[in-house]
């Protein structure tokens, strides 16, 4: 999708040193949005793709932190409108996936499930709902598992869920700002997170589950990410996008 001159946006892209985060922050970068990649922890795999946008004629930066802590996004956000003199778009990337029953979960990997994927993006959504000015976008990253309800993704469900409710009441919240709050939910798609702790008959089947019959890739998100942050999004408001090959 080619992007007029006078569309460049300031984008904020949480959790982007790898997967889905990366891809989408290269891809934005080339339309000639200003990118900003937030990570936690790997200095190396953010810097790298900073590089790889410079490399090309692209604009971007990374600033670490654990969005986690409220503190650390306010950092964030003041980090981008410094650099950059505004904020245009929140994509809420960031994210731990869970594999384990409910009965499994111990205390410390439910509060850590929810401090990044509950909490990380609610501090980045109230940060974003009171900086983004006029025209801004929220993009919300969900997921499809909330309609397939597997077995041993029962945390990580109940955070994506949360995240679907926050995102249309967000979205009424910020009535006569002009900015919409929507979420995508893909389906199974084939990164890091995902295969982490899947057996090969798992992957097989979550493969064959949709009607397309395979995965999706870092490729198919981008893509609807791409044309979440466009202007011609801008009439869809307080949504879920289902990018899931057609598995529910």
């Amino acid at each position: 999708m080619n992007t007029p001159a006078n569309d460049k946006k300031v984008i904020l892209i949480t959790g982007a040193s790898r997967g889905i985060g990366a891809f989408t922050a290269a891809l934005l970068a080339r339309q000639g949005h200003q990118i900003v990649i937030n990570y936690a922890r790997n200095d190396l795999e953010a810097n790298q793709v900073v590089e790889k946008i410079t490399a090309v004629g692209g604009t971007a930066s990374a600033f670490k932190a654990d969005i986690s802590q409220s503190y650390q996004v306010e950092q964030l956000f003041e980090y981008v409108i410094q650099s950059y003199g505004r904020v245009d778009v929140l994509i809420n990337n960031a994210g731990i996936m869970c594999f384990q029953k409910i009965e499994a979960l111990d205390d410390e990997t439910i509060e850590k499930v929810l401090a990044i994927n509950l909490k990380g993006s609610l501090y980045s959504m109230r940060e974003a709902a009171k900086r983004l000015e006029q025209g801004g976008k929220i993009i919300n990253l969900s997921s499809s598992v909330i309609g397939m309800k597997l077995e041993g993704y029962g945390i990580y469900t109940a955070s994506k869920a949360a995240i679907e409710a926050l995102t249309a009441i967000l979205a009424k919240e910020l009535r006569g700002k002009n900015i919409s709050v929507n979420a995508i939910a893909p389906g199974p798609t084939a990164t890091e997170l995902f295969f982490e702790g899947k057996s090969e008959a798992l992957i097989a089947q979550l493969a064959k589950a949709a009607p397309l019959e395979r995965l999706g890739t870092v490729e198919d998100i981008a893509a609807v990410l791409d044309f979440a942050v466009s202007d011609a999004s801008n009439w869809i408001n307080a949504q879920v996008i289902r990018a899931n090959g057609g598995i529910i």
